[in-house]
């Protein structure tokens, strides 16, 4: 089993002002980041659990977080919300996509962001809703090429990166080709969508290089404290779960025994992927502090 690896040095009080600084800074003492994603609920069940999840995961001093919002932009003002509120305490991200999007809408998102005190963005396409098949087509702004070239001069960019290439894409070469012209048109790191395997990671990596790309790549790293949920997460996403992990999960005899092997599996990732070199990991929280936290300090970025 891979070592684990050595105790972050706490965070600073102050947040950091830009993913890039956290990387110079953890860079510098060869230590890993450690962040966290987070998604508008749908009620105010859901908003009390969130910040009491919030407060608790801040506790383990997180370089940066991330908040989602839904396809076309739905969910957007819970998003802007919610934004508002985490970034005075921690650097924050907001997503940015393309579907349904004109460039005057874009700027109007960018200036509220940017009135929050959000500096970094995740530029990404997006999917058009399901009641909204066409949504992508009818809005002005295509891809997330384009937002990148939008919001360039103001902010920092992140922007997706397919382990297991992008559903729409014949092959990794061509991904990699795709994030080469972010990169070239102002974007600074890479996030990943959730994947089981370090294999996978690292075929990302060799296509980006050669490709000609240095992104630094972020890993996002999916507890696996519900097998069914993340099973059919998988499924909708195109990411391949090992058939070992499922035929695990089929002979489980019951739901924590699933849970027990889901967790275990996922710690051993994630201790994989900062053995090969990974910038960080960005655990999926799923507004849930107990897996997100069991997964970090099960490899060994926060402490027991």
């Amino acid at each position: 089993m891979p070592s684990v690896h050595p105790l972050r040095s706490p965070a600073p009080k102050l947040p950091a002002s830009s993913v890039s600084d956290v990387l110079a800074a953890r860079g510098a003492s060869s230590e890993p980041s450690l962040s966290y994603e987070f998604f508008p609920p749908k009620d105010d069940a859901g908003v009390e659990k969130l910040w009491a999840t919030f407060d608790e995961l801040l506790e383990s001093a997180p370089d940066f977080v991330s908040v989602t919002y839904g396809a076309g932009g739905s969910n957007r003002e819970k998003s802007f919300q919610i934004v508002e509120r985490m970034a005075p305490r921690v650097l924050t991200i907001g997503h940015l996509t393309a579907v349904g999007a004109t460039k005057a809408s874009t700027r109007e998102i960018l200036d509220r962001y940017a009135s929050a005190g959000v500096s970094t963005i995740l530029a990404l396409r997006g999917d058009s809703p399901k009641d909204q098949p066409d949504a992508l087509e009818r809005g002005e702004l295509r891809t997330a090429l384009e937002l990148v070239e939008l919001a360039r001069d103001s902010f920092e960019i992140g922007v997706a990166a397919f382990p297991e290439k992008h559903p729409e894409s014949p092959d990794m070469r061509h991904d990699a080709a795709v994030l080469k012209l972010k990169a070239e048109a102002g974007a600074s790191f890479g996030m990943t969508q959730l994947f089981f395997t370090l294999e996978a990671y690292q075929n990302l990596l060799a296509e980006n290089q050669a490709a000609g790309v240095s992104l630094p790549i972020f890993p996002g790293l999916m507890p696996v404290a519900n097998a069914r949920n993340v099973v059919r997460m998988a499924e909708l996403s195109g990411a391949a779960i090992p058939s070992k992990l499922m035929q695990a999960f089929e002979e489980a005899k019951s739901d924590d025994e699933a849970r027990a092997i889901g967790m275990e599996y996922t710690i051993e990732l994630g201790r994989q992927l900062l053995e090969a070199g990974a910038p960080g990991l960005h655990i999926f929280t799923l507004n849930q502090s107990g897996p997100a936290l069991e997964v970090a300090r099960g490899v060994g970025l926060v402490s027991q």
